[in-house]
């Protein structure tokens, strides 16, 4: 009894943090949107951008503010999940689906936090960024190509910013919500198919209790019965 009500409470916590995970995806995008009417990806041109959102656009820090937080907060949701879904070893085919896509969401937010990194063209952003594509460039016989490729042509300039901007805003953001429908729709259909095994299992024992019943309050069935059995 302890172990299904363990087991409740672990699938219980995991749809509630999807259902969170879903909405900070979305509040992330949606904020991503209204900065990108105003953000410049260029090199001095993002940080200044940013610099008038923040004291220029009317309600622009908020939207700035929300959006940190929805992408920081994904990241430590994401890993909260990854936690309870291995706890919960429910490893049926939906449950299966729910813990590939919680891994896969997990590094997709993370991936969102490092392509931001340059984006507010700050000198701490820039020094971090280097010393992430050093360690690309180290990954044997493709470390060159892939910061060619981050970049734009190995050197941190316009073309890198706008280059980790599409990646941030048009593909991982896109693919963060996708994923995160798909995280929640394989947890939907585990609750659903273990509510259909519970109340298999409640009829399968009441069934059993009735027969139980019905012997009890019959005597004279329970003598034939036995009486043949002797036979």
């Amino acid at each position: 009894m302890k172990t299904e009500q363990y087991e409740f409470v672990l699938r219980r916590l995991a749809t509630i943090l999807a259902v969170g995970i879903l909405t900070l995806s979305l509040i992330a995008a949606v904020t991503g949107i209204l900065l990108a009417f105003y953000y410049e990806p260029a090199a001095g041109g993002a940080y200044d951008s940013l610099q008038a959102i923040a004291n220029e656009v009317s309600n622009g820090w908020v939207i700035l503010r929300v959006h940190d937080l929805a992408g920081n907060g994904l990241i430590a949701v994401s890993l909260i999940e990854i936690v309870v879904m291995f706890l919960g070893r429910q490893f049926t085919n939906s449950w299966l689906t729910a813990w590939i896509s919680s891994i896969l969401l997990t590094l997709t937010a993370i991936a969102l936090g490092w392509t931001a990194m340059i984006l507010d063209w700050t000198q701490l952003g820039y020094w971090r960024l280097s010393i992430e594509l050093g360690t690309i460039e180290a990954i044997p016989f493709i470390g060159s190509q892939l910061r060619d490729i981050v970049t734009g042509g190995g050197a941190i300039t316009t073309a890198t910013v706008e280059h980790l901007y599409t990646l941030h805003s048009y593909i991982l953001s896109v693919g963060a919500i996708a994923i995160a429908l798909i995280h929640l729709g394989g947890l939907l259909v585990q609750e659903r198919q273990q509510k259909q095994l519970q109340i298999k299992l409640a009829a399968t024992n009441l069934a059993a209790e009735s027969e139980s019943a019905q012997a009890q309050n019959d005597p004279k069935s329970l003598s034939l019965s036995s009486a043949e059995s002797q036979k």
